[in-house]
């Protein structure tokens, strides 16, 4: 069985990828941790809300208006 990339497994790779490069430049340059977590943090949230809002897990916006029937 072949796994298949899905656009949301590479925003979650983002997210989590823009962080640890942010860790290892906070950790091996000269700039500081706090300032390149920080920064990298800004690219994890673009990437965030490029998933979110640009290219969001609807087709249309009735579709948020769908009941749910998994809680029901």
């Amino acid at each position: 069985m072949d796994y298949t990339w899905q656009y949301y497994d590479l925003v979650l790779a983002g997210i989590f990828g823009s962080l640890v490069v942010g860790v290892f430049v906070g950790q091996f340059t000269t700039v500081h941790p706090t300032t390149a977590i920080v920064g990298f943090s800004f690219v994890a949230a673009a990437v965030m809300g490029h998933g979110l809002f640009v290219n969001g897990p609807v087709d249309e916006p009735a579709d948020l208006a769908d009941e749910v029937d998994a809680l029901n």
